[in-house]
């Protein structure tokens, strides 16, 4: 099983973001944090010096470095990006989820 998969969207996000930021960058950052009402959320940040602990998952033409820390919780996930009228942002499809918030900012496994 892949440890994370991206759809078109979210890696064109991705790049787009990566360009935008106007300095070099290794990639992504993706993880989780312990945040909201069900104790844990996703974490996406730009990585200038990647950490040695961290895995790395390359799928169109991005680099994501997954934290030790957040890879059990995130395996076989896949991420992607959606935009409508009133929302946009990374979403995620994560096996491993038993439930989430009333609001959808966090997840438990």
């Amino acid at each position: 099983m892949a440890i994370l998969t991206l759809t078109d969207a979210a890696a064109e996000r991705i790049k787009y973001l990566m360009e935008k930021r106007g300095k070099a960058s290794a990639g992504m950052r993706l993880g989780t944090a312990t945040r909201g009402c069900s104790g844990l959320a996703y974490a996406v940040d730009y990585v200038d010096d990647p950490d040695p602990g961290d895995e790395v998952v390359q799928d169109k033409g991005v680099r994501l470095y997954v934290d030790p820390a957040s890879l059990m919780f995130l395996i076989g996930s896949e991420m992607d990006y959606r935009e409508d009228t009133f929302t946009s942002g990374f979403t995620f499809s994560n096996p491993n989820e038993k439930g989430r918030c009333g609001c959808g900012e966090s997840f438990h496994v």
